[in-house]
């Protein structure tokens, strides 16, 4: 590992990533062909935590959170700090006195490999945080790792100025060259959607508006009667 600290990647537009970041993870996540998901591992901290910014990575190294305090000092407004290991770790790198840092740099929220504590606190300011773990299990500041590199987060690759999507279905990174086209592809899906809605409401059948049911006996789907059913059986 090359022990190095970005100190100017390139952003996506932050006016583009809160966007994102309100058509939330399930939307634009299949909009873009069902890419880009960082899997179910990845929850958040409480529950009605939103986000769309754009990504500060942290490698660190297991149970140490050294270059989480690193990474820090070069968060901007609109950012959201994400965090790997370099192996498996459930230790919790990331509590409220971190938050309490970003919160003041203007730092959206947090996504974390690792572990997060102080889960009361941050629902309590509001702050929002994504991990694979909670757990009160501290951490030492005593190994160097690297800061906006590109990191590996659910088999994902997030690299610096990526956006990153949270909400309650979890989390997924949208990369900066894909923005425009991820902000096309959503509001398509959500005018869509809004018209399946409308015709949900008035009792149409997602087997006619699909056009599922012409497909049934290709899949081999039979409809026959209760008592059909029961003298068929052995």
């Amino acid at each position: 590992m090359r022990t190095v600290v970005v100190t100017d990647p390139p952003r996506a537009d932050i006016a583009d990533a809160g966007r994102l970041g309100g058509y939330g993870v399930a939307t634009v996540h299949e909009a873009l062909g069902r890419v880009g998901y960082l899997g179910p591992e990845y929850r958040p901290a409480w529950p009605g935590a939103r986000v769309g910014g754009t990504a500060v990575t942290a490698l660190c190294w297991p149970g140490d959170n050294l270059m989480i305090h690193v990474a820090v000092e070069q968060c901007r407004p609109g950012d959201v700090l994400v965090v790997a290991t370099n192996s498996p770790s459930t230790d919790g790198l990331f509590g409220e006195l971190f938050a309490t840092a970003l919160v003041k740099r203007g730092v959206r929220g947090v996504v974390l490999a690792s572990g997060v504590r102080d889960v009361a606190e941050l629902r309590e300011m509001g702050f929002p945080a994504w991990s694979r773990a909670v757990s009160a299990q501290g951490s030492v500041k005593a190994t160097a790792g690297a800061v906006n590199v590109p990191i590996v987060l659910g088999g994902q690759t997030v690299r610096p100025g990526d956006v990153i999507v949270g909400d309650d279905d979890g989390v997924m990174v949208v990369p900066r060259a894909d923005v425009p086209r991820a902000l096309a592809a959503a509001q398509a899906r959500v005018d869509k959607e809004a018209a399946s809605r409308a015709a949900f409401e008035q009792g149409q059948l997602g087997l006619d508006r699909y056009g599922l049911r012409d497909k049934l006996t290709g899949f081999g789907i039979e409809y026959v009667s209760y008592d059909e059913y029961v003298q068929s059986e052995p």
